[in-house]
This record gives C-alpha cells, structure tokens and sequence, in this order.
C-alpha cells in the first residue's frame, strides 16, 4: 500500500519513517525540493495549485495525508474523487479559519475564550467594548507559532496591534489566565474506534512550544478532555490524529486550538508510549488496527529552534534520543528535538533541566 503524504517538512518525515515497518510505501508531495523528508522517502516535486500534478499523485497512491494544516482546501478536496483523503478535507477547513474552529467549539458545547470576528476597527472597538483588555488580536488564518498575533494590554498595544494585522479577516479573543497548557492526542480509525493518548504539559516560549512533558496525571481533566475530543472526532467523520490544546482554568479546560495532523506536543510518544502518534496515524489513515498508546514512563521532549546544540553533549544527557531533522540552522526554524524516557518524574525531570540548560549555552 502507497500513503501518499502531502508535505515534506518533519512531520511528514517522521510519518514516512513510521510506515516502512507496517510494510507501506510513503511517497511525498511537496513544493519545494530539497525538503528534509526527501531524506528518508521518494518525493513528487509539484506546486499545490497544481491540478493536474495532484490529480496524477492521488491516482498513484492509496491514501492521501498531510503533515501541515496549511495546505490549500480547494487543493485537496477534489482528490477524494481518485483516492481516499484522511484526516477529511472538512476538518483541514475548519482549523485552517479560527472563526470557524471557535465557532464549531462552541456548537458542540467546548468552553473556549470569548471571541469576536473582527473585520474594521470598529468591530474591533466593539470587540473591546464587550470582551475587555487584555486579548490578543489574531489572524484568522495562515497564523501558527506565535505568528500572525498581537496581544493588547493597553490602548497604545490596540492601536499599533491593529496597524499591523489590519487588512485581512481577524478575531479579537479573550486573554485566560490560566495555569498551565495541556494537549490531548486522539486517534479515530477508520471503523470509528478511538484511542487516546495521556495529556502532555507544554510550555511555550514566543508562541513556539518548547518542552513537553506527559503524562500530566490529571484524572478528571483527562476524562473531560477526551469528552471534548471525541465529539469533535465524530462531528467531522475524523480519521488519524486530532490534537487539541487546552488551557487549564481554575479546574477546568478551556480549547485554544485544535491540529487536523501529527503535532509538535506528541512527539514524546516516540519513545514514550507503546505506539507513537506517527505510526497511528499511518495505521488509522491505511485502515489498519489500532495501536496501544499506554506509557513506557514519564517523558520529556524539548525542541531546539534556530540552532542544534552540540550533538555530543547532548547525547551525553543519560537515556536521552536524539532527533535531528537534517535541516539547514535559520531563526525560528525547528531543527529536531529531544526526548528522555525515566521511571519517575523526579528522574524525568532532572533530563528535563539538564536540556534545557544545553539548550540556552549552545543557542
């Protein structure tokens, strides 16, 4: 069987990488040459405004998935006419536009910040008006990684804020104070049955998450995290990996933003669960069973963006796996990440600060 991935980047990489062992073929469609998934499985060279390319690629392969939330709509709904699409194309809609996403949260009872479309500045002066300071004002699509975002605080943060984003569709949201970040990692197959990974902490430093930890023993939040996520698994008829990420608010969940793909906050499942969130994914969009996801141990994963500390100080850390994209070092760019598996949070921990500290000297 052919998955055939569109786009090339890590995500993409890791899942092609997770299909050899299941005995599948990855084949990629990206873009642009040279991407760092080209390293590990054949790539087709085509632009996704292409329709002819696309059309030749889906009547190559089995099934098509994709390995960013980005890639366009109209581009891949007309391929389920040659080949079966997982995750939908309906879901890639609705986390592509914050409006939409919010608005679907709330349709399906998801407490989620106050928010407000948000298309001249007199809609967002009523924003204000309603919501109140601080919020952060948002791209409604194209944003990730902190991208796309200006927070306001004071009157001056509104009018500079606006100057910057104005001009495209936007949406005023409310500013939580919450505790903590979680994610949950779900996977429906393709006969409806779901698994769910533990919740994993995250932690953000200029908008890029940069450490995860999990499980995040919590329960309840868990149970009410995977309520929230089951309803919108079978709302949009899902198949593969849907992450959500919540904010922790006095006790209770509030949804930020969901991901239609593999995501960033799962990769601890590499060494850290039975069955990584890339080989479930691959195993949910061929039809194949269903991996186990319990825990190996208490896991970490820090990212490294912009520069690759030194490969031998960081393969001294006890216990550490080292994953290096075989990217080119640029500001903000994700370049690999590092996981450690340990018996207690205690130990986990002390891996956890021992990369971190790698981290700051060597970038």
């Amino acid at each position: 069987m052919k998955i055939g991935i569109l786009g090339g980047g890590q995500l993409g990489r890791m899942l092609a990488l997770s299909a050899y062992p299941l005995g599948l073929s990855p084949v990629i469609y990206e873009a642009t040459p040279g991407t760092c998934a080209a390293d590990v499985a054949p790539v087709v060279i085509g632009s996704f405004d292409d329709g002819k390319a696309l059309a030749d690629f889906a009547k190559s392969v089995d099934v098509v998935t994709f390995d960013w939330e980005n890639v366009p709509v109209d581009s891949v709904k007309p391929l389920s006419a040659w080949v079966r699409v997982a995750p939908p194309a309906t879901a890639l809609a609705q986390s592509q536009d914050r409006w939409h996403e919010k608005t679907l949260f709330r349709k399906l009872g998801i407490p989620t910040p106050d928010f407000a479309k948000v298309d001249t500045r007199a809609d967002l002066d009523q924003a204000i008006a309603r919501i109140g300071l601080p919020g952060i004002l948002k791209t409604r699509r194209l944003g990730y990684d902190g991208k796309g975002q200006a927070v306001m605080r004071t009157a001056k943060d509104v009018e500079r804020g606006y100057a910057q984003l104005q001009g495209q569709p936007l949406i005023y949201e409310q500013m939580i104070a919450f505790e903590r970040e979680v994610s949950l990692i779900c996977v429906r197959g393709r006969r409806g049955e779901i698994v769910d990974y533990p919740l994993a902490e995250n932690v953000h430093e200029q908008g890029v998450l940069a450490v995860s930890c999990a499980p995040y023993i919590k329960p309840a939040l868990h149970s009410e995290a995977a309520a929230h996520v089951h309803r919108l698994l079978g709302r949009l008829k899902y198949v593969g990996v849907l992450a959500v990420e919540f904010f922790v608010h006095k006790g209770h969940l509030i949804a930020n933003e969901m991901a239609p793909r593999v995501h960033n906050s799962g990769h601890w499942t590499l060494e850290g669960a039975v069955t990584s969130q890339f080989e479930n994914h691959i195993r949910a969009v061929a039809g194949l069973p269903l991996g186990r996801t319990d825990v190996t141990g208490h896991s970490v994963m820090v990212n490294f963006i912009g520069r690759m500390p030194d490969r031998k100080k960081l393969l001294s850390v006890d216990g550490l796996h080292l994953h290096d994209y075989g990217k080119s070092a640029r500001t903000g760019r994700k370049l690999g990440h590092a996981t450690a598996v340990f018996a207690t949070p205690a130990r986990r921990n002390q891996a956890r600060a021992a990369l971190l500290a790698l981290r700051r000297n060597d970038q």
